[in-house]
């Protein structure tokens, strides 16, 4: 029988409600079945809507599953920012006092505590480098209809979801693409260009991720991630920079991205818009 569970609500990326990314979280997910929590993602319609479990690792405080509305990730950034926004808040208790350990299906993913701000640690490529497919450049050109010489790079910056990343010459190209979402076939594609300096954000992302039955992502926090990674390794990104993301949506996200000895963090404001119960 259907039971009473906390429900929430939230907008990642943002200080300022609506202008995120939106989350859905049900915080007591013990006991769903996969079929259910599908399907209550399909309802909610949001890009993503997760799930807290117990955590079968003891190193972490919470498990999550993160569900889209055509199927499950194993990662996510926005979600990963939101559930442990949402644990902590319905009284979660972390083993540590300044960082939250998430178990999902990529492994542990650290979150760290820094004043209101939450930061997780931009989990390692699993493909990363140039692209040399021709086809696949072919493909890209063809969806974001693109001249081969407005492609400055394009390369892997996959940390699980399988994100192919294109830099273009600067912020304006990319907040004027206009993608055909039929010629994506199955990609799942971001796209990165710099402001001029002295702006102030460092660079603007798109998502576009169709075959997830999302055609634009307001915020991403794994393509963000990957980025971070690359950008920061080929020189073309500093220690710490910030990301704006959503403009073509009407959104206004912010990803602040820092460097440090430890890892490269991703981080952002959430903020909590709805909280109650759902019957599931």
């Amino acid at each position: 029988m259907p039971e009473l569970r906390r429900f929430v609500q939230v907008d990642v990326f943002t200080a300022t409600p609506l202008k995120g990314n939106p989350l859905a979280v049900v915080v007591d997910a013990a006991g769903l079945t996969d079929e259910e929590m599908s399907a209550f993602a399909r309802w909610t319609n949001l890009s993503e809507t997760t799930f807290l479990l117990p955590p079968a690792d003891p190193a972490a405080d919470y498990r999550v599953r993160i569900f889209t509305p055509g199927g499950e990730l194993p990662f996510a950034g926005h979600p990963t920012l939101g559930s442990a926004h949402a644990f902590l808040a319905s009284g979660g208790d972390a083993k540590k006092p300044a960082e939250v350990v998430q178990q999902c299906a990529i492994g542990l993913v650290r979150v760290k505590r820094d004043g209101q701000r939450l930061a997780f640690a931009a989990p390692p490529l699993k493909r990363g480098g140039p692209v040399d497919d021709a086809a696949l450049r072919a493909q890209v050109l063809a969806a974001l209809r693109l001249a081969p010489e407005a492609l400055l790079d394009l390369v892997w910056v996959d940390n699980g979801p399988g994100w192919l990343a294109a830099r273009l010459p600067d912020a304006a190209a990319v907040l004027a693409l206009q993608p055909d979402f039929a010629a994506m076939q199955g990609l799942k594609l971001g796209v990165v260009g710099a402001y001029p300096a002295g702006a102030e954000c460092q660079f603007e992302v798109r998502a576009f991720v169709p075959a997830l039955g999302v055609p634009e992502d307001p915020v991403t926090g794994s393509l963000n991630a990957g980025l971070a990674l690359w950008l920061q390794g080929a020189g073309l990104a500093g220690e710490a920079y910030v990301a704006a993301q959503g403009a073509a949506l009407g959104r206004a996200g912010r990803v602040h991205v820092t460097r440090d000895h430890e890892a490269t963090w991703i981080g952002g404001d959430v903020t909590p818009l709805i909280h109650g119960q759902v019957r599931l």
